[in-house]
């Protein structure tokens, strides 16, 4: 469980040093997607928001799965724990 944690620190702050960057790229985005739309096409708009719809759903499954695993290990070691206490009667 400690290198667990470990790791999800580590990638915690690896995504707050280079978090920066990311917002810079908002405007030109933006300039894109505006003139794309007045010549008539469409496709780099959906794409962009197909990649915000992606960003916006990774952090909630990779909860989800941070959660499930974190059940099931606490499911195991209860199972564990209760065989334990059944063989010492």
């Amino acid at each position: 469980m400690k290198a667990l944690a470990k790791i999800l620190i580590l990638i915690f702050a690896f995504l707050m040093v280079g978090g920066g960057e990311l917002l810079a790229q908002c405007a030109m985005c933006r300039a894109t997607v505006e003139n794309n739309l007045s010549n008539g096409d469409i496709g780099i708009g959906a794409g962009l928001n197909f990649g915000i719809l992606y960003l916006f759903v990774m952090p909630y499954l990779a909860i989800g799965v941070v959660g499930f695993l974190w059940y099931r290990k606490s499911k195991l070691q209860a199972k564990h724990e209760q065989s334990r206490r059944n063989y010492q009667w």
